[in-house]
C-alpha cells in the first residue's frame, strides 16, 4: 500500500500486526509484532514475533479487517443447485405416491 511509510504499524493480510521496515518496488520487508500462521508455497509456516518477511505491498493495510469470504467455484454452485432440485423432485414424487 503506497500510503504506508517505513516504521509504520500495519496489518498483514488485514489481520496480523506487522511493522514496515523497508520498501522496495512492489514489496515491503516487515517485522512480525505477533505470532501467526502463513502459507508459503502451499505450506503452512509459523511466523514468530520479530521475524522478518518480504511481502507484497498490497497485502499490508493500515487498518485491521477480515478478508471477504472466498466464493465457491461456479461449477460447484451449479451442481449443488441441480442436486437440491433433484432431491426436491424425488421427495415430491414420494409424497404423491
Amino acid at each position: 500500500m503506497s500510503s504506508m511509510s517505513v516504521g509504520e504499524i500495519g496489518y498483514y493480510k488485514g489481520v496480523h500486526r506487522v511493522k514496515v521496515l523497508t520498501e522496495s518496488e512492489g514489496y515491503w520487508i516487515v517485522e512480525a509484532l505477533e505470532e501467526f500462521d502463513d502459507d508459503v508455497d502451499g505450506e503452512r509456516v509459523t511466523v514468530k514475533v520479530g521475524e522478518q518477511r518480504i511481502v507484497p505491498s498490497e497485502s499490508v493495510h493500515r487498518r485491521k479487517f477480515l478478508a471477504p469470504p472466498v466464493k465457491e467455484h461456479a461449477y460447484e454452485l451449479k451442481m449443488e443447485k441441480k442436486l437440491k432440485r433433484l432431491v426436491a423432485d424425488e421427495e415430491k414424487q414420494d409424497a404423491e405416491e
